[in-house]
């Protein structure tokens, strides 16, 4: 089977995109998301203003969200992908798009452009609400920093993403594999945190260290760029046994 021309995979990144911006469980999945981020946000400042707000820095506050913004992140990928499996729609997309390993890579791709902007804005309006609230009590980090930051943030946000619609291309249905990655998450690797050598190579703990703002309480194992390296490599990892399999399976 021939490989498609530069021209048809831009044409298939289209027809990818276009399936998830039509898709509602992505809108409402990432407007539940955004909601909650600011709840939370909301809960954590006061929080901060009833406590010592003096000695807490303004990010610190805005990206303790982050815990539980991911999970939102995480049923984005996983629905992205077991999608297409409800009513054998995978079937008529193969049907179309015959190059299995193009459609699944730009599949990524597509939700990568989805991904970049959602998760920027989210990590940013909790930031800027505990801004807004703080700004007179709380230590404030240089304008550079808070950019780095939250760019770390977006891009862990999308590195989980990816991940998670890996994990779905594997189980093709959606509960088991929201079941796998929420119990890892949120289950197995907080009760790993007694053995950090280890721990901090998992995908979530060393993505942590993209946007850990900057403090003299915390033992910095690992530098953004080798957390970002580590969490890149699982998401690559991923996305090419997705894609092996994908390419060997049947619909």
């Amino acid at each position: 089977m021939s490989f498609p021309s530069s021209k048809k995979i831009t044409r298939i990144l289209g027809a990818e995109l276009d399936k998830l911006v039509t898709l509602p469980s992505i809108w409402l999945t990432l407007t539940g998301t955004f909601i909650l981020n600011l709840l939370l946000a909301a809960a954590f400042t006061s929080v901060g203003l009833q406590g010592a707000a003096g000695t807490q820095s303004i990010l610190n506050i805005g990206l303790a969200s982050m815990r539980y913004l991911q999970a939102g992140f995480i049923i984005l990928g996983i629905l992205a992908t077991c999608s297409e499996y409800t009513g054998g729609q995978i079937r008529t997309t193969l049907a179309t798009i015959p190059w299995r390993g193009v459609q699944l890579s730009t599949k990524h791709f597509a939700l990568a452009i989805i991904t970049i902007p959602a998760a920027f804005i989210m990590a940013a309006s909790g930031v800027l609400y505990t801004f807004t609230m703080m700004r007179d009590t709380a230590v404030v980090i240089e304008i550079d920093t808070m950019i780095k930051i939250l760019l770390g943030a977006t891009g862990y946000l999308t590195c989980t993403t990816l991940l998670s619609a890996a994990i779905g291309a594997l189980f093709r249905r959606t509960t088991p594999a929201l079941v796998v990655l929420l119990g890892y998450y949120f289950v197995v690797s907080p009760l790993t945190r007694d053995f950090p050598t280890i721990r901090n190579y998992f995908p979530d703990t060393a993505g942590y260290y993209m946007y850990m703002p900057p403090s003299t309480d915390e033992i910095n194992y690992l530098t953004p760029m080798q957390g970002a390296g580590i969490s890149m490599l699982w998401t690559l990892i991923l996305i090419t046994v997705a894609i092996v399999l994908f390419r060997k399976r049947d619909a």
